[in-house]
């Protein structure tokens, strides 16, 4: 079955991210590898922001293991991106994450996809349990 592209009223959250001249590609539109960017740029940004986690100084780190992404427009230089973020699944260690790339004031989605987090400990990158601090800001995002 064909994916189809998601409204705005899919996602709770969302986050602005302008274009960049470079994101063009020689076709005139935002490269494919540049749409892993916005949905890293979108799932941490929520995190930094609502001090979930410290890269620098936690003792958890979430790791990307997996990401997938379905395009359904073009996007480019320069539109207005806005990141729609959710959460599909959070197991005991990992999380997926839904993210819609969306162009302007567009009601669906150009792009939409998802982006999975295993949580492991800082030192060993050994998974351990999402730690409840951080299920705490996941949580109201959850679908």
């Amino acid at each position: 079955m064909r994916p189809t592209a998601p409204a705005r009223a899919d996602y709770p959250l969302f986050r602005e991210i302008t274009t960049r001249w470079m994101d063009n590609d020689v076709y005139g539109h935002v490269n494919n590898a540049v749409y892993y960017s916005f949905f890293d740029t979108v799932v941490s940004g929520y995190l930094l922001e609502s001090g979930a986690v410290d890269p620098h100084k936690g003792d958890v780190i979430g790791l990307a293991v997996e990401s997938k992404c379905n395009y359904f427009a073009s996007v480019g230089f320069p539109d207005l991106v806005i990141g729609g973020l959710r959460v599909d699944r959070i197991g005991t260690s990992s999380v997926q994450y839904g993210v819609g790339i969306f162009a302007n004031d567009q009601e669906h989605a150009a792009a939409a996809g998802h982006f999975i987090h295993v949580y492991v400990d800082a030192e060993t990158r050994r998974p351990v349990p999402i730690p409840d601090h951080i299920r705490a800001v996941l949580t109201p995002i959850s679908a």
